[in-house]
C-alpha cells in the first residue's frame, strides 16, 4: 500500500505536466465521466449512478488525484482492493466495483489509450452467493398489523413495503414511476425498468386501501406518492423517497427484531420465498416477478397465463 502511495507521490508533478499536453481522455477520470454522461444521454440513468458511485469511490482512494492509463496496473488495482476491504466494503461491493473498472478499462483499450495490461488478475471480480433476504408469513403478518398511526413516515414506508409484497414483489422504481393510466378494469399494466418486460397484475382489496390511504395530487400522472412535484428532478426524488423508506423500514425490522435488514428488497425477496413454501410451482414465481431466461434457472416456459400467477399472489395475499 505505501509503495502504490509513494508511486502517486512521486508521478504527481510529471502527471501534471503530462496533462498540459495531452488529451483528456489518456486519464481515467474524465474518460470516465465521457462514459457515464453518455449513458445518462441514453436513458441508462441506473447505470450511469453505478458508474458514478464507482468513479468516486475510486477517486477517494487516490485522494482525489487523477491518472493516466499508464498508471493504471495490477499494482494499483491491488491496492485499490485492499482499500476497500480496510473500509469495511463486502467482497460482493469489491468485485462490483472492480467489474465496472474492468469494463471502463476494456473500453479504453479498444479505443486504443491503453494496451492490454490485465491489470484485474489478481483483483476478486466474482460473484459470491446472496444471503437470502426472504421473510416468512408470520413475520410479513406481524408487519401489516403494527399499528403506526402516529408515526406517519414509518407508517408510510410499511405500506410501501406491504404494496411491493402485494404486487409480487414490484421494485420500489417501477412502484415510483406507476400512472394513474396504468390502472384500467382492475389490472394493473406496467413496465419492468430494468428488463422492459411487461407485467400484468390483478388489482386487489389491499393495493386499493394503500392507495386509498395516499392519494395524489390530481395534477399528477402518478399512482403512488412517491414523486410529488412533476417534472423537478424525478430520479433525485425516487432516490430521496428510497434512501427515506430503507431507513425506515430498517427501523421497523429492529422494533420487531427482524433478523436481518429491513430494505424494499425484502418485499421482493419474500414474494418469493412464501410463493416457494406455499408449493407454487417455480414457473410461475419466476413469471409473477418477471425474471428474463438470464436471471432465473429451471424455467422451461417462455410464458404463462396471467390467470395462474393472479391466483398465486391472491392466495399469498390472503394468507396474511
Amino acid at each position: 500500500m505505501e509503495s502504490i502511495k509513494t508511486k502517486f507521490k512521486s508521478s504527481s508533478t510529471e502527471s501534471k505536466q503530462v496533462k498540459n499536453s495531452t488529451s483528456p481522455n489518456a486519464f481515467l477520470q474524465p474518460f470516465m465521466q465521457e462514459i457515464i454522461h453518455r449513458m445518462h444521454a441514453l436513458g441508462k440513468v441506473r447505470t450511469g449512478e453505478t458508474y458514478t458511485s464507482t468513479l468516486n469511490s475510486f477517486m477517494r482512494f487516490l485522494q482525489g488525484r487523477d491518472i493516466l492509463w499508464e498508471e493504471f496496473d495490477a499494482d494499483l488495482l491491488v491496492s485499490y482492493e485492499a482499500y476497500l476491504k480496510s473500509t469495511g466494503v463486502d467482497m460482493n461491493t469489491v468485485s462490483f466495483y472492480n467489474r465496472i473498472l474492468r469494463a471502463v478499462y476494456n473500453r479504453a483499450v479498444e479505443k486504443g489509450l491503453t494496451v492490454q495490461r490485465y491489470p484485474f488478475k489478481y483483483v476478486y471480480t466474482g460473484i459470491g452467493k446472496t444471503v437470502r433476504r426472504g421473510l416468512s408469513l408470520k413475520v410479513i403478518r406481524n408487519i401489516k398489523h403494527m399499528e403506526l398511526s402516529a408515526l406517519p413516515l414509518l407508517d408510510y414506508a410499511r405500506d410501501m413495503f406491504l404494496f411491493s409484497f402485494y404486487t409480487r414483489g414490484m421494485s420500489f422504481i417501477d412502484m415510483a414511476y406507476l400512472k394513474k393510466s396504468d390502472l384500467k378494469n382492475g389490472i394493473l399494466s406496467y413496465r419492468r425498468k430494468k428488463t422492459g418486460q411487461r407485467l400484468l397484475v390483478r388489482w386487489e382489496k389491499n393495493m386499493q386501501e394503500i392507495l386509498d390511504k395516499y392519494p395524489v395530487t390530481q395534477g399528477s400522472p402518478y399512482l403512488l406518492p412517491i414523486i410529488r412535484e412533476v417534472g423537478i428532478k424525478e430520479r433525485t426524488q425516487y432516490n430521496n423517497a428510497l434512501h427515506l423508506v430503507n431507513r425506515k423500514l430498517k427501523f421497523i425490522g429492529k422494533m420487531l427484531d427482524v433478523s436481518i435488514p429491513l430494505t424494499m428488497y425484502v418485499a421482493r425477496h419474500s414474494w418469493a420465498s412464501v410463493a416457494k413454501n406455499k408449493n407454487i410451482p417455480l414457473s410461475v414465481i419466476s413469471e409473477g416477478m418477471g425474471h428474463d431466461s438470464e436471471n432465473t434457472t429451471l424455467i422451461y416456459l417462455t410464458s404463462l397465463d396471467t390467470a395462474i400467477v393472479d391466483s398465486a399472489n391472491r392466495l399469498i395475499i390472503n394468507s396474511i
